[in-house]
C-alpha cells in the first residue's frame, strides 16, 4: 500500500550503519527526507547520493535531515555509504520498504536514464558493484515527513533513476512550510 500525503508515516526505530539511533517521527529538524534506494553498490543510487552530498549544507539549512535506506546488509553498505554526510540504514529484510509500500519491478531498468546515471558514477569513481543484495529490480521512493510524523510529500519512482533531486526536495519542503499538504502540493510520481 502506497502512502499518500497527510498519512501518518509508519514509525521507525532503528540504527544507522554507523550505530546512531534513528526515530521516525523524531529529531530536532522540521523535516525528515526518507530515501529508499536499491542495493548498496547500485551505481545509479550512488551517483544520486553523490549529488545530494554536494548540496547537503543547503538541505540542512532548509531544516531537512536525510535518512537513506538500502535493501543491503550493513557490511555491504559500509563499503559504499560510510562517507556520506547523512544517515544511512541497512534494511536487508526490506521491513521498512514494505511498511512504506516501496516495490520492485522490471521497469526499474527500462529507462535510458538508468544506464547513463549509472555510467556517470562508474566514470566518476572508477567503481562498479560486485554484489546486488536483494536483486537489481528495486524501485526508489522519497518521503518528506514532518516532525509530527505526517507525510507531507511522497514520490514513488517508476524506474531506478526516478527520484527527487535536491531542487525537488527543497521545493517540497518550501511548499510544506508555506501551508498544509494538499494533493496539489505533493507528488506520487514526477515532481
Amino acid at each position: 500500500m502506497k502512502l499518500l500525503p497527510d498519512a501518518l508515516a509508519p514509525p521507525i526505530r532503528t540504527q544507522t550503519i554507523l550505530g546512531e539511533t534513528i526515530d521516525v517521527p523524531g529529531g530536532a529538524t522540521p523535516y525528515l527526507h526518507l530515501q529508499f534506494r536499491r542495493f548498496a553498490g547500485c551505481p545509479v543510487c550512488n551517483f544520486h547520493l553523490m549529488t545530494m552530498a554536494r548540496r547537503q549544507p543547503e538541505i540542512a539549512a532548509a531544516g531537512i535531515r536525510q535518512v537513506v535506506f538500502f535493501h543491503s546488509s550493513r557490511e555491504e553498505m559500509l563499503k559504499y555509504q560510510a562517507q556520506l554526510p547523512f544517515d544511512c540504514v541497512a534494511d536487508p529484510l526490506k521491513d521498512f520498504y514494505r511498511a512504506y509500500g516501496v516495490e520492485t519491478s522490471w521497469r526499474a531498468l527500462l529507462n535510458p536514464r538508468v544506464f547513463w546515471s549509472g555510467m556517470r558514477w562508474v566514470l566518476a569513481t572508477g567503481r562498479f558493484y560486485r554484489r546486488a543484495e536483494n536483486g537489481i529490480l528495486g524501485l526508489p521512493a522519497d518521503f518528506l515527513v514532518d516532525a509530527r510524523g505526517r507525510v507531507v510529500a511522497a514520490h514513488y519512482g517508476e524506474h531506478a533513476d526516478d527520484h527527487w533531486e535536491v531542487d525537488d526536495l527543497l521545493r517540497q519542503a518550501g511548499r510544506a512550510a508555506s501551508g498544509p499538504a494538499t494533493s496539489g502540493h505533493a507528488t506520487m510520481h514526477a515532481p
